[in-house]
């Protein structure tokens, strides 16, 4: 009976043993990816650092840009147009010859752009910072846009929220207010024209919101396809694992 008992508790050791070595190799597996790329193995802590890294060389490289003057107005990829209800004012007003004050009405819209994407940074930052493992490994492997589609969905919010008041302040502060106000007066004041109020510190914030991801994307899509834009050994590594797709 005693050496039944001791036999079922040394296989229940061994067992227990098995088990622990078995879970640490999966771990152990999961913890870690084998890259083909002939660098070595890459890691999830890799990924997730070399994908935070990218994401952060997109908003200092591009991002940062849309701060400078004409960041907006002389950038076509991002460039505020009128909307589509202030077209005919525009039209009317070159008609009329008006067309320098249509032009400095346009100008304003993107100084004022340019100016509420300074507040963005942090915002991007802490959505970098908060990305997980496997937010990483999805992105690596994802679609071209996938960083830029990561930030769009946990930055969107508090960005709009963010702009929408610094849009305000700033189509003040460069007399956006002033020259749209004497424009629309203008325009309403014309016979037989339907008159028009738009809300222009919202479609100045979306549109400002646009070119921001439209330029990380930039970014991201230089990152993925051009070697020479993987400026450090981390992404190189990385990113030869998304080239293998």
């Amino acid at each position: 009976m005693r050496k039944k008992i001791l036999t079922a508790v040394f296989l229940i050791l061994i067992a227990t043993c098995a088990n622990a070595q078995l879970k640490g190799l999966v771990d152990k597996a999961k913890s870690t990816v084998a890259s083909k790329t002939g660098k070595g193995v890459v890691t999830n802590a890799d990924i997730s650092a070399a994908l935070k890294e990218a994401l952060n060389k997109g908003i200092s490289e591009q991002v940062s840009k849309l701060t400078a003057v004409d960041g907006f107005y002389k950038n076509e990829a991002v460039k505020i147009l009128l909307p589509e209800e202030l077209m005919k004012v525009d039209q009317t007003l070159r008609k009329m010859g008006m067309g320098s004050l249509a032009d400095e009405g346009i100008k304003v819209l993107n100084r004022a752009a340019e100016d509420a994407v300074k507040e963005a940074t942090p915002i991007f930052v802490t959505a970098v910072k908060n990305m997980t493992i496997t937010d990483a490994r999805n992105i690596l492997l994802g679609a071209d846009n996938s960083a830029t589609a990561y930030l769009q969905t946990n930055t969107t919010t508090p960005l709009y929220t963010k702009f929408n008041p610094v849009v305000k302040n700033s189509l003040s502060k460069v007399g956006a207010d002033t020259v749209w106000a004497k424009l629309i007066n203008k325009y309403n004041s014309l016979p037989m024209v339907s008159k028009v109020n738009p809300d222009l510190n919202d479609y100045v914030t979306s549109k400002a919101l646009e070119g921001v991801f439209k330029m990380i994307a930039v970014e991201e899509k230089n990152i993925r396809k051009n070697l020479s834009a993987r400026t450090s050994s981390l992404l190189k590594k990385v990113f030869a694992m998304q080239d293998k797709r």
